[in-house]
């Protein structure tokens, strides 16, 4: 027996690795990049869990949810391995208690997301640390080419090398060829360190069910009620994640509703719940179950389409993680196909505002610095907030943009202890800068606020030495310090900024990712109505050709070749609807800014897709809003521009 399976078998008790996990393990012990690529529930986070127990320091793991992160720290502790995570769920006395066991080597795993790499007091904390290992779970983030590109994951890599951390293991369930090339290209992993398993999946039996759209209530009831144990349906929109949950209440079904717009508290009572055994079926948008770690789920129906086969896959992978027969059916026809693309076009930039952020990063930019805060600008440029990530990592890859640092612009803090309580712990030096920053600080009743530029100007005192000071004070206890208002600082190259064809250019990329997702839609239809064995063309198109090529266990196996339609055709409103509604919304846009709005403003109201213009105004208020939300955007626009001829 392996040394490497005693410690298997004393740390987790277990008796063997899974496939893939061993060779993993022994390439990471040896100091080799690794990326690990294994069906969902097949032991991905074990590879990294027990390397960590052979390192002799920290390894730092980035994961996308906060749920996961306190699933996978919760095990942890379990199997007696000292685990933490650092979250927004964290109380000012309990991020410190953390840090603090991080510096004192007490922790051997910290949890954190990518976004933590923004906070200014994490990267001075963290540059202290002594690092062996960086973990990206859910790797297909970084790529382009991935279902769920996450602009923040492109500069892990950077955040790799400046903290001179020796090995990374990348951990993915879903990655296509291409997805599988990059994330190994931008970690400089070699090919023969890429381990991946067979993603076929024998105990899940996949059904393409067409329904039409007025049946859909009562077919998804009766496959409910022929399922034994709990499950999942997943839907689009929040508004039918809750009626769709009501439906199956009245009908006597253990249900609830999840999705992104109800309160974290809420959001973790249900789930709690549905772990615990306590709700039967849960009718989720995409924000339920990445990490959710239940092993005993034998269902998940898809009430309305995936966005992709990667969210297929993604979705379906959280059934039957024990090992034992379980359902994935979809409830299939067309009707639902114009409320997933135009969820793509609602992500892509006006050209016009692209022009607008370019000219505003100019008139902002002194000494070749520029500041921001991404809410504030999303507003002024009239862009959602994941494009506005993308677009200004664009530009950091075309070198006209390079982050120099962040900072909060405000901080405030609160008084554990008095001033001169504070100021006996220090020697005379100590207490003159504490003075003066107190003297630059506003004392409110509770809270008070720091004027860190005062403080520079007046007493010399530069913003780091104020802040460690602060920092210091908030470590031990003395006084509470927070921090907001996120403010990035790019080096910018005003001469590549301010080249005629950028705005050209950035505009064509985004109408090319535009383009990729909508054929990733078209893909994903085309698998539903495949003739050929659907488990094995699932695999295929993962990059496994091991799978058998007649599984027996889905729909196709079984004769049943779903051929998907739409349930009713409906009508294009009425011309003279249709303009009532955009003159209503240039009202508006007149009295508020003075101006009419462009053709995709206008395009997307009448879709129902929101940008951050359109929320501005309060657009839902106005009659008009979404009536044309059944049809597809294209169509909406080449209407719009053969006919109405708006502005």
């Amino acid at each position: 027996m392996s040394l490497l399976v005693n410690d298997l078998r004393k740390n987790f008790g277990f008796d063997a690795f899974r496939p893939g996990q061993e060779q993993t393990i022994q390439q990471l012990l040896q100091g080799k990049n690794s990326l690990a690529i294994f069906p969902t529930g097949s032991g991905k986070s074990l590879c990294y869990q027990l390397t960590a127990l052979k390192l002799p320091h920290l390894t730092l793991v980035v994961s996308p949810l906060l749920a996961l992160m306190k699933d996978q720290v919760t095990f942890l502790k379990g199997k007696g391995i000292t685990a933490a995570s650092l979250d927004s769920s964290l109380s000012h006395d309990e991020y410190r208690q953390v840090t603090q066991a991080v510096k004192a080597g007490e922790i051997k795993i910290l949890m954190i997301s990518v976004e933590r790499f923004k906070n200014e007091r994490f990267r001075d904390f963290i540059k202290t640390v002594s690092i062996s290992m960086l973990v990206v779970d859910e790797a297909h983030c970084i790529s382009e080419w991935g279902h769920n590109f996450r602009p923040d994951y492109l500069k892990l890599p950077q955040y790799k090398q400046n903290l001179n951390i020796p090995v990374t293991l990348l951990l993915t369930a879903t990655a296509t060829r291409k997805v599988k090339r990059d994330m190994a290209e931008k970690f400089g992993i070699k090919p023969e360190h890429i381990v991946q398993t067979g993603f076929y999946r024998s105990n899940l039996d996949i059904q393409i069910l067409p329904v039409e759209q007025v049946d859909k209530s009562t077919v998804l009831l009766q496959q409910v009620q022929n399922q034994k144990g709990s499950g999942i349906v997943y839907v689009t929109l929040q508004n039918t994640a809750e009626e769709v949950a009501l439906y199956l209440q009245q009908q006597g079904i253990n249900a609830s509703a999840y999705h992104a717009g109800f309160d974290s508290e809420k959001r973790e009572a249900i789930q709690h719940q549905f772990m615990h055994g306590q709700l039967s079926v849960i009718v989720a948008t995409i924000a339920f179950g990445m990490g959710i770690d239940k092993s005993d789920i034998r269902f998940v129906i898809h009430y309305d389409l995936p966005k992709s086969i990667e969210n297929f896959s993604q979705e379906i992978g959280r059934a039957g993680r024990d090992g034992l027969p379980s359902k994935c059916i979809t409830l299939a026809n067309l009707d639902g196909l114009t409320t997933v693309e135009n969820f793509v076009y609602g992500d892509t930039p006006e050209h016009s505002s692209i022009t607008t952020l370019l000219h505003h990063m100019l008139e902002t930019t002194t000494s070749s610095n520029w500041e921001m805060q991404i809410t504030a600008l999303s507003k002024i440029s009239n862009i959602k907030q994941l494009p506005l990530k993308t677009l200004l990592v664009q530009l950091e890859l075309r070198n006209i943009l390079e982050p120099k640092y962040s900072y909060y612009a405000d901080y405030r803090f609160k008084l554990n202890k008095t001033q001169k309580e504070i100021l006996s712990n220090f020697d005379e030096r100590r207490q003159n800068v504490l003075s003066e920053i107190f003297k630059h600080t506003k004392f409110n009743k509770i809270w008070a606020v720091p004027d860190l530029n005062s403080c520079y100007t007046q007493s010399g005192i530069e913003r780091q030495h104020a802040l460690n000071a602060l920092e210091y004070l908030h470590e031990q206890g003395w006084i509470q310090l927070e921090s907001k208002q996120l403010t990035e600082v790019y080096h910018v190259d005003q001469f590549e900024l301010s080249q005629p064809g950028l705005a050209d250019s950035l505009y064509q990329y985004f109408k090319d990712s535009e383009e990729k997702e909508i054929n990733r839609i078209a893909a994903m239809i085309r698998f539903f109505e495949l003739d050929q064995c659907l488990s094995h063309m699932l695999a295929r198109y993962f990059d496994d050709n091991n799978s058998p090529r007649n599984c027996g266990h889905c729909s196709v196996c079984r004769g049943q070749v779903a051929k998907l339609e739409s349930s009713v055709t409906q009508p294009f409103p009425d011309s003279n609807e249709i303009q009532k509604a955009i003159n209503l919304l240039n009202v508006k846009s007149q009295e508020l800014f003075n101006n009419t709005t462009t053709l995709d403003t206008q395009c997307r109201f009448l879709a129902g897709i929101g940008n951050p213009l359109l929320t501005s105004m309060k657009a839902k208020q106005i009659s008009g809003y979404g009536i044309c939300a059944h049809i597809r955007y294209q169509e909406i626009k080449n209407t719009l521009k053969a006919h109405l001829n708006p502005n």
